[in-house]
């Protein structure tokens, strides 16, 4: 069977779908490459540099900014099914671009289908415990809180226009062809980690595992359902950042105690290193039937060390 068979990749009776990437950079780029000959595919994009990128990709580019809500009318009947990957703003409590992208997309006849990217982040901080899909949400940053919030919108687009809406939580996404998708930046600069009794459990996904989650959730994704798409690791942050290190020949990192790392890394980062969870991909596995080509970080960051192993079959 051929790589994209293996991904969930659309009957041959979609061929004539129409699918809008809203979002369409890394991941979207990804999931066209899986998509490609399979349906009509269209993006919107708010970059006009961006039109020959996309049409090598066999991608529509269709000119529109989330931040314009009335640059969206254009997108309301276009796409049958909906593949929405774009971030929400960078600050604030509340995502007004999905709800301004899922009001357009109801102006007219509403998607059959929409998959929306969300994050892990929602649950908040788990304290190590396992993460599933009805575990009461807790989001504490302002960037999980303008996930749950777009989250939200996703849902009332679902119930109020019988959209078969399917929302993805994700974890941290890599790709050592991906921009920033491995740990040797930060292990080139010496950034160090939390020692052992500190430390905190992460979730990872490899972005082609991603995108073919997308594709999968098109295809199998029930409605108003929420899927964790994390492979099967179960490490703590600076276990992850070890591996990392001995795969790619490098030091590995300093730990330090929590209380000397608060002043010595990032906000950002130690947003991140307050939050512990180790997220279940049962569903993920059961509905969307995918087998991951990358389950462990070990076999996704091979790659990035110079060594080339076939993904795993699926």
């Amino acid at each position: 069977m051929s790589h994209v068979a293996h991904s969930g990749a659309l009957p041959a009776r979609f061929r004539r779908t129409r699918i809008l990437i809203v979002g369409c950079g890394d991941i979207g780029l990804r999931v066209a490459r899986v998509l490609r000959g399979r349906a009509n595919l269209l993006a919107l994009s708010s970059s006009t540099h961006r039109t020959v990128e996309l049409r090598q990709a066999g991608v529509k580019p269709l000119q529109g900014d989330l931040d314009l809500p009335a640059t969206l009318r254009r997108l309301a009947g276009l796409g049958h099914l909906v593949i929405y990957l774009a971030p929400p703003p960078g600050t604030g409590w509340t995502d007004p671009r999905t709800l301004a992208l899922t009001r357009a997309l109801r102006l007219r006849q509403p998607p059959q289908g929409l998959v929306y990217a969300s994050t892990s982040a929602v649950y908040g901080d788990c304290q190590g415990q396992i993460a599933i899909e009805t575990r009461t949400t807790n989001a504490y940053t302002q960037r999980a809180w303008r996930r749950f919030d777009a989250e939200k919108s996703v849902r009332f687009l679902g119930r109020s226009a019988f959209v078969r809406a399917s929302i993805l939580r994700v974890p941290g996404i890599y790709a050592p062809d991906r921009e920033g998708g491995t740990p040797r930046q930060r292990l080139e600069k010496g950034m160090p980690v939390l020692q052992a009794s500190d430390d905190v459990f992460t979730n990872h996904i490899h972005a082609d595992d991603l995108a073919r989650a997308c594709v999968a959730t098109l295809r199998r994704g029930q409605p108003q359902r929420v899927y964790n798409v994390n492979d099967d690791s179960a490490m703590k942050m600076g276990d992850y950042y070890d591996l990392a290190a001995d795969l790619y020949g490098l030091p590995r990192p300093r730990r330090l105690p929590r209380s000397v790392a608060s002043d010595q890394l990032p906000l950002m980062l130690l947003s991140f290193m307050n939050e512990s969870r180790r997220m279940d991909n049962t569903r993920m596995k059961r509905e969307l039937r995918l087998k991951l080509h990358y389950p462990t970080v070990h076999s996704g960051l091979l790659t990035g060390a110079g060594v080339n192993p076939s993904p795993t079959q699926a």
